[in-house]
C-alpha cells in the first residue's frame, strides 16, 4: 500500500492514509466550538494534503469538562454554526473531519468542572487528587445518552466520523479497565460488564445517527496496576468489532503513566516547572532552586522506551487476531516507519506531534521535501496545554541548547 493513495479507513474515504490524530488545541469559543483560530489550523492542514483530521477532544456533557482551558465541547447548541463552518472549510478540501468524542471522568478537577466528578468507580487520581463520586446506574445511563446525542450532532454538523474516546485514563478508559472500574454490578464484574457502557452508546448512537461511521481510540496498553495489557485488549478489540465499531487507533497510557503515551528522553523540567501546577506558582527563589534540583535528578528517572512507533508491537498483535480497521499512533514520525506500518497491513498512521511541530508536515512528505518530522519529542506541547493554546516550542528549545 502507498502513503499517498485514496483509501477507506472505517467506511469513511481518506485522501490518503495519513491522519492528524486528536490534539487538544485550547482554541474553542465561548460556546465550546471551534474558534475561527482553530477553523484556520485545521483547513491549513487539510490544504496541505493531510489525508484525514480527528478533532481535538470534545466534552459530550459539563460534569464530563476538562480542566484544560478552552475544550471544545459539544453539548451547547449555540457552537452549531461554528462546528458547521469547521466541517465546511476542511472539505474544501476534499479533506474528510472526524470529531473525537470524550468525558473526563475523574481526570479533571471538581473544582474546575464546578460538581463532583464521577467515574466507574470511587478512586483518586495521582495528578488531580480530589476523589470522584463513583457512578450510580442513572449517571451512567446519563452518560451513554450524552455519546449518543454528540454522536448524532457530530453527523449533523458534518462530520465524516465520530471517534469515542477510550484511551488516556478519561472515563471509558476507567469503565473498561480493571484498574479503574472496581464495580460489582453489571458495568463491572468482568470484561462483558466493563464493556457494557461502550456496547450501549454505540447501539444509543445507531439509533440516532444510523450507520455514520464510529471509531474509536484505544489504549491498548498501559502502565496502570491491573491496567490494560495486550492479550485482554485483544478480547476488548473482538467485543469493539462486534459490537459495530468501524476503526480502532491504536494507542497507550494514560495521564497517570506520566510520559508514557507522548514520550521523551528525559522529562522536560522547564516546561513543567513553567507550567504544571503547584510547582509554576512557587515563589521565584524557591522555583529556581527546584528546578536545579529536579535537572539534577532528571537523567535519573526512567523514561518509557522505545521513543518511536511504540504502539506498533500492540497493533500488530490485533490486527494478527481481529479484522478491523486500524491506526497507529504514538512515535510516528518518519517515513520509512509510516511506510513500514501500512505494508504490514495496517490501514493508516496518525500523528500528533509532528502536527504541531510542522501543519504543512503531510505535503513536505508528498513532495519528497523531508522524509522526517523536525520535532525533537520535547513535550513541552504536551504542558503547555496546562494554562493556553497548544503550541510548539521547537525553537524556544534551539535557542537555550545555544546559550548552554
Amino acid at each position: 500500500m502507498e502513503l499517498f493513495e485514496p483509501c477507506l479507513v472505517g467506511k469513511v474515504n481518506l485522501k490518503n492514509r495519513i491522519i492528524r490524530s486528536a490534539t487538544h488545541d485550547g482554541l474553542a469559543d465561548e460556546y465550546g466550538g471551534p474558534s475561527d483560530k482553530l477553523i484556520s489550523k485545521y483547513a491549513f492542514m487539510a490544504k496541505n494534503e493531510v489525508g484525514c483530521i480527528i478533532a481535538g477532544y470534545a466534552i459530550v456533557s459539563k460534569e464530563g469538562s476538562s480542566a484544560y482551558p478552552r475544550c471544545l465541547t459539544f453539548y451547547d447548541e449555540r457552537a452549531r454554526d461554528s462546528y458547521t463552518r469547521l466541517t465546511e472549510a476542511v472539505h474544501s478540501y476534499g479533506t474528510p473531519i472526524i470529531a473525537q468524542l470524550a468525558h473526563c471522568g475523574r481526570q479533571t478537577s471538581s473544582k474546575v468542572i464546578g460538581m463532583k466528578k464521577i467515574a466507574p468507580s470511587a478512586k483518586r487520581h495521582l495528578f488531580y487528587p480530589d476523589k470522584a463520586k463513583a457512578m450510580t446506574v442513572e449517571d451512567i445511563l446519563r452518560v451513554e445518552e450524552a455519546f449518543a446525542d454528540s454522536i448524532a450532532k457530530a453527523k449533523e454538523y458534518g462530520f465524516d466520523g465520530a471517534q469515542i474516546h477510550l484511551a488516556h485514563g478519561y472515563l471509558l478508559h476507567d469503565f473498561i479497565s480493571r484498574n479503574g472500574n472496581k464495580r460489582k454490578d453489571e458495568y463491572g464484574k468482568d470484561i462483558y460488564g466493563r464493556l457494557r457502557i461502550v456496547k450501549e452508546i454505540i447501539e444509543k448512537a445507531r439509533a440516532k445517527a444510523g450507520d455514520f461511521p464510529i471509531w474509536v481510540k484505544l489504549s491498548a496498553t498501559d502502565r496502570r496496576k491491573k491496567g490494560m495489557r495486550i492479550e485482554y485488549s485483544i478480547e476488548v478489540c473482538k467485543l469493539l468489532k462486534e459490537y459495530g465499531v468501524d476503526a480502532i487507533e491504536v494507542s497507550c497510557g494514560s495521564v497517570q503513566d506520566g510520559m508514557n503515551t507522548m514520550r521523551s528522553k528525559r522529562m522536560p523540567m522547564d516546561a513543567v516547572f513553567e507550567y504544571k501546577e503547584p510547582v509554576a506558582s512557587m515563589p521565584k527563589v524557591v522555583k529556581k532552586i527546584s528546578l536545579a534540583c529536579a535537572k539534577a535528578v532528571n537523567p535519573l528517572i526512567p523514561q518509557p522506551k522505545p521513543l518511536t512507533m511504540f504502539n506498533y508491537p500492540a497493533a500488530m498483535a490485533i490486527k494478527d487476531s481481529v479484522e478491523v480497521d486500524l491506526i497507529l499512533v504514538g512515535g510516528v514520525a518518519k517515513r520509512e516507519d509510516m511506510q513500514k506500518a501500512v505494508d504490514s497491513g495496517i490501514n493508516a498512521v496518525s500523528m500528533c506531534r509532528p502536527f504541531i511541530c510542522e501543519p504543512n508536515f503531510a505535503k513536505k512528505l508528498k513532495d519528497g521535501k523531508t522524509n522526517v518530522s523536525q520535532c525533537v519529542m520535547c513535550n513541552y506541547c504536551g504542558l503547555v496545554i496546562e494554562k493556553g493554546e497548544t503550541k510548539c516550542s521547537l525553537g524556544k528549545i534551539k535557542r537555550k541548547d545555544k546559550s548552554q
